[in-house]
């Protein structure tokens, strides 16, 4: 006997999602107006690295030396990864800012050292305001929602739906490389379905003063009103 699942399933409809939806999006994009004007760099990661690890201590730091930098910090709002790079944030007397999602199962909770932050129940509308709100995105190891977001941020830089000139930054070489070599050699090389100029758009480096070094000049992206 097959057993899907045992969840009882949850239908509130097409047109209630929808407004759910749009309520969310217009919430996401009034939230982080006020940092249209910043310089900003969105940090993703694994929430499940802890303290006292040295990729935890790492974004720490990165968190840290961005901030007296000049940059606010954006995570997920979440443990781990995230939480270390809005302590390092908070501890150089930044902004740290946290893009939530609900997780009922796992009762995922802001971490303690968000300051100001915005909870949201779609990942993908999550994931647009993460994108959306920085002109830097840092990467540090993760799971399944780190490349997730690593693939779409990807993706959208490839087809031009993003800056061409946003740095994307990968820090710890040891998980990194393994994945840009997979690509390289079974994507692009293999099955040619991958252009091999599309694994140019990341700087993978070691040190959270690397990854500083790479992004420090970035500006603070006017927007257009020419363009949807």
């Amino acid at each position: 006997m097959l057993i899907l699942n045992s969840y009882p399933y949850c239908d509130p409809g097409d047109e209630a999602r929808l407004e759910k939806m749009k309520k969310e999006l217009k919430a996401g994009f009034e939230f982080i107006k006020k940092f249209k004007e910043d310089r900003v760099i969105t940090v993703f990661g694994s929430s499940k690295i802890k303290e006292g690890n040295p990729i935890y201590e790492e974004a720490r730091k990165f968190g840290y030396l961005a901030s007296k930098a000049g940059f606010t910090i954006v995570t997920g709002g979440g443990p781990g990864i995230m939480e270390a790079a809005n302590r390092g944030a908070l501890e150089a007397g930044g902004k740290s800012v946290g893009l939530c999602i609900e997780i009922p199962d796992l009762q995922e909770k802001a971490n303690p050292y968000v300051k100001d932050k915005i909870t949201f129940h779609y990942f993908f509308v999550r994931k647009v305001m993460l994108a959306h709100v920085a002109q830097a995105y840092v990467y540090f190891p993760g799971g399944f929602g780190t490349l997730d977001e690593f693939f779409e941020i990807s993706n959208l830089v490839v087809t031009k739906k993003l800056h061409k000139d946003v740095p994307i930054v990968l820090v710890d070489q040891d998980y990194w490389l393994s994945l840009r070599s997979w690509l390289d050699r079974v994507l692009a090389d293999r099955f040619k379905t991958l252009y091999e100029k599309s694994l140019r758009i990341w700087k993978i480096v070691d040190k959270a003063e690397e990854a500083l070094e790479i992004i420090k000049e970035v500006p603070v992206y006017l927007p257009r009103h020419d363009c949807v």
